[in-house]
């Protein structure tokens, strides 16, 4: 079982985390999101593991826990969608906006003499 596990302190390590869960079982493995550019926590993690009675257990018993400073927000993973924000994108066409089609107020031909006159 994927477990999501959010808020978490950005000073928890993924040994701290593994060892928070396996009070409840195997863990098959830890993984804390980090900042590809910074290397720092971004706050969130998921820990497998392989029994689901077990991960239920965790989640149970650990969802609303403190670790290092945080109440942690504890549930099982869903399944990663093509759409990474979480929402339903709107797939019908937008209309679009229509201005008046001289805005600035100066004509848009390129401006200047570009005939034969110099």
């Amino acid at each position: 079982m994927r477990i999501y596990i959010g808020h978490l302190s950005r000073k928890v390590t993924e040994d701290e985390l593994r060892l928070a869960f396996e009070e409840f079982g195997q863990v098959e493995s830890t993984n804390i999101i980090k900042d590809k550019y910074s290397g720092e926590s971004k706050g969130f993690g998921f820990v497998e593991i392989p029994s689901k009675e077990e991960g239920q257990s965790a989640i149970d018993n650990l969802n609303g826990r403190e670790l290092k400073g945080r109440t942690l927000n504890v549930d099982e993973a869903r399944p990663r969608t093509d759409n990474r924000s979480g929402r339903e994108r709107y797939s019908g066409r937008r209309e679009k906006r229509r201005f008046g089609s001289n805005r600035g107020g100066k004509s848009s031909s390129g401006g200047g003499n570009r005939g034969g006159d110099r």
